[in-house]
């Protein structure tokens, strides 16, 4: 979703919970990944994958310059012939320790091995955060948690996992000096804000 679509959107959201509770993760998710250098893994349910985030995460990292925040997607299933960006599976969650941010989207509860992988990668010194439907042992789980509610009024989750994203790359931009050039992201979406701001009030 580009900067335009993501102005447009915290338009509509205005005066709700969301682009405010979707920049506080943002920035939790940020602070645990960018110290660290990386280590962001990135995982679903068996029956929900989350492809469309792992994308924007990638394309944020690039606008931002903060290559650390582009995720590494953990599959449930892999098979032969999958290129190497798409063959990573369970197994690497074994070796997330200190140092590592396991960012968890389960819209529903997950399954009992995922849930005992994701318990063991907190003890060893992950930090966890989740964006989950309302599952009680996936928030106890997590550091961090966002949770959107099957039949959220405003929102639903593919919503709040585009401005979590759209955050989480405007949140890791460089500090600009005053008098300083702006990048072109940054002045887009600068643009993008007062286009859709209300006109004056005219007395």
């Amino acid at each position: 979703m580009d900067a335009v679509r993501v102005a447009l959107l915290r338009e509509v959201l205005a005066g709700t919970e969301w682009p405010a509770a979707a920049r506080r993760f943002a920035g939790a998710l940020r602070s645990s990944v960018l110290p660290n250098g990386g280590g962001l893994l990135l995982v679903g349910t068996v029956e929900y994958e989350p492809w469309h985030l792992a994308a924007h995460l990638v394309d944020e990292a690039a606008w931002s310059g903060r290559p650390e925040l582009a995720p590494t997607l953990v599959r449930h299933r892999v098979r032969a012939g999958d290129p190497a960006h798409l063959a990573v599976g369970l197994g690497r969650l074994e070796s997330a320790g200190r140092g590592a941010t396991l960012l968890m989207v389960a819209p529903r509860r997950p399954d009992a091995p995922l849930l005992e992988r994701v318990h063991d990668a907190r003890r060893a010194g992950a930090t966890v955060l989740s964006l989950e439907g309302g599952d009680a042992e996936v928030r106890g789980l997590a550091h961090e948690t966002l949770t959107v509610a099957e039949g959220a009024a405003e929102v639903d989750l593919d919503t709040v996992q585009h401005l979590v994203s759209a955050a989480t790359g405007e949140n890791g931009l460089p500090t600009v000096a005053p008098g300083a050039r702006r990048g072109f992201r940054d002045r887009l979406s600068r643009l993008a804000d007062q286009l859709t701001a209300p006109p004056p009030a005219r007395w």
